[in-house]
């Protein structure tokens, strides 16, 4: 698509802050994940994190990763005069659902601005019933 708009028009940037955590999350933590029959595997990037810095909540099948990291304020960072600053101090999070997960045997590792997730599957139970006419 060809715009013909040029950059810094009027309204041009108005839309941008909507939403700005959530796409902040996106763009900073891509995901991939696959299964197996016994489990789910999430790759998840999370660059410029510590292991420190990552927390991992599982609740009724909702897995949430968030990280956070906060300002550094030294003195030596007041002197500089910034043109640009684009490293970002703050929380990222990633929600995912599912509906048949072990959450008491969920193995978490973290290499190189990787989290390594596998989320092992609940053993599926027979719900059915057979119901008696009368």
């Amino acid at each position: 698509m060809l715009n013909l708009m040029p950059r810094g028009f009027y309204l041009d940037d108005i839309f941008d802050d909507i939403n700005k955590e959530s796409n902040r999350s996106l763009s900073q933590m891509k995901c991939d994940i696959y299964e197996d029959e016994k489990e789910y595997h999430i790759e998840l990037d999370i660059p410029g994190y510590k292991k420190s810095e990552i927390k991992i909540e599982s609740n009724d099948g909702l897995l949430t990763i968030t990280a956070e990291k906060h300002v550094e304020n030294k003195e030596e960072d007041k002197k500089k005069k910034y043109l640009r600053k684009e490293r970002f101090y703050g929380k990222v999070s990633r929600s995912f659902s599912f509906t048949d997960i072990d959450e008491d045997r969920i193995d978490a590792k973290f290499e190189d601005g990787t989290l390594l997730l596998t989320v092992p599957k609940k053993n599926k139970e027979e719900t059915k019933k057979i119901i008696s006419i009368n």
